[in-house]
């Protein structure tokens, strides 16, 4: 280690020279972003991971009812969604204490863990509650992966592009989504396929575990513990040694020291940052309560009850979540995070409206069908645009470096609650209030959403995490 440090020093000091010549050009050559795009790209798994344990279920449902003696029981079938959500939002909640602990790098390596177990225990199950308890086991590991992913890019990602970085882990969960999606067609034809599904989830979890060793670690996390020199060996890591400085320089803005163990949870909730709190804490719970997950979830059952194969369904969903986050990557840091939101949550509420009428007395038929399904796939592409893979990023970004840790997982913590729920209650809801009423009420959430971003989020397009949060200090005294 001390070997490395004195090569990092080094590196740090020729760095200087070249700077001093050539700040202003001296990013655009460098292209940092190469350097850390690799260790984006493990963080990613995690995303990968919580994609594919959502989607897992959607075409292997009929066939782990019929097998475990539960088919026909609407509430088993949604608590065998569920129930890992509320392993989520366990996992969640103590993210940001276990970040802040261990690191950002170890953090990754523990929510492997869990999914493993969980993994396996869901495929060996011979009951209920033992495709209960791997769920749940691998919902804690979901819930610490998306705040320590959200931590770690927008850390380790120069500011140019954050946000096409941020972008990435959205598109990791919807390759994970249509992987679920692939692997689960045959769960119908073949007995027990499903817990093949299972099982294959357990590769990608050990990836993760294992490429984590040798990714870097968050240089902010080194420098709020006072290890500056092992921060400033990870700054070379990852945007290479003439950067070292700026980047030094940069994140010296903010107070050193091991700050972030000093806060308490009245502070967050009840003191100087509780407006940032309120902010991300109802955005979360604004994207799940627009249905999103509903769609994800259910998308065979509703496809299905129009007569469309849910195989066709599912990757069609598939496909428009993963090309609407790639023109989200190509956007975000162009158009800015708050126009996308915006848009996306207006495109959802307008997609919403869709589902309405393919429920209403309007509707017969092929055109039913037709609203319903356009609908749906316009829902998830809009989603992709914005709501999916902003959140997490301007969050990340908006949320103070003190805090940023703990009060992700607390933000989380919420998004998960709403998620556990819709889960839960979709189809029961569906029964008993009908397609046009829920579909109403989510469509009006997305229009609330798109009220609430206009007010409350900053822009966040190309400024570093500390110019971020001394904007944020001017809004409030303001």
């Amino acid at each position: 280690m001390r070997g490395r440090q004195r090569v990092a020093s080094r590196d740090y000091i020729i760095g200087h020279g070249k700077e001093e010549n050539s700040a202003s050009v001296r990013l655009p050559n460098a292209k940092p972003w190469r350097r850390s795009l690799r260790h984006v790209v493990v963080a990613s798994l995690s995303s990968f991971l919580y994609g594919y344990h959502i989607g897992v279920v959607n075409e292997t449902l009929e066939s782990i009812s019929e097998d475990l003696d539960f088919s026909g029981n609407t509430m088993a079938e949604g608590l065998v969604v569920s129930t890992c959500l509320g392993g989520a939002f366990v996992g969640s909640l103590f993210s940001g204490w276990i970040a802040d602990g261990v690191g950002r790098k170890r953090s990754f390596q523990l929510c492997a863990l869990p999914m493993i177990i969980g993994a396996g225990m869901s495929a060996t199950a011979n009951s209920l509650w033992g495709m209960l308890l791997g769920r749940l086991f691998v919902g804690t590991g979901m819930g610490l992966g998306p705040p320590v992913a959200a931590l770690y890019v927008a850390e380790v990602s120069p500011p140019a592009v954050r946000g096409t970085f941020g972008a990435l882990t959205q598109i990791a969960t919807c390759l994970g989504l249509m992987g679920s999606f692939f692997i689960g067609i045959p769960a119908k034809e073949i007995v027990g396929w499903w817990r093949i599904c299972f099982w294959v989830s357990i590769i990608p979890a050990g990836v993760l575990a294992l490429c984590m060793e040798i990714s870097a670690e968050s240089p902010h996390w080194l420098f709020k513990r006072g290890r500056t020199i092992e921060a400033e060996a990870e700054f070379e890591k990852l945007l290479g040694g003439v950067n070292v400085k700026s980047a030094m320089a940069d994140l010296s803005k903010s107070d050193r020291g091991d700050e972030s163990s000093s806060v308490k949870l009245s502070e967050l909730l009840c003191g100087c940052h509780a407006r940032v709190m309120f902010i991300g804490s109802v955005l979360f719970a604004l994207q799940q309560l627009s249905g999103i997950n509903a769609v994800f979830y259910f998308s065979s059952t509703v496809f299905e009850s129009f007569g469309v194969p849910s195989d066709l369904a599912n990757m069609s969903v598939g496909v428009c979540n993963l090309l609407g986050s790639i023109v989200a990557m190509i956007l975000m840091d162009k158009l800015g995070r708050k126009v996308l939101l915006m848009g996306s949550f207006f495109g959802m509420a307008v997609a919403m409206g869709l589902q309405v009428l393919a429920a209403s007395s309007f509707a017969a038929g092929s055109g039913a069908m037709y609203l319903s399904v356009g609908g749906m796939l316009l829902f998830v592409l809009s989603f992709a645009l914005g709501a999916g893979p902003v959140p997490c990023l301007v969050m990340s970004e908006m949320l103070p470096g003190k805090i940023r840790a703990k009060a992700m997982a607390i933000c989380l913590a919420a998004h998960w609650v709403i998620n556990f729920f819709v889960g839960l209650l979709f189809l029961r809801l569906l029964e008993q209030i009908g397609a046009q009423l829920l579909y109403s009420i989510f469509g009006s959430f997305c229009l609330i959403a798109v009220a609430f971003v206009k007010k409350y989020i900053l822009e966040t397009k190309g400024k570093s995490l500390q110019e971020i949060e001394i904007a944020l200090l001017a809004q409030e005294a303001s």
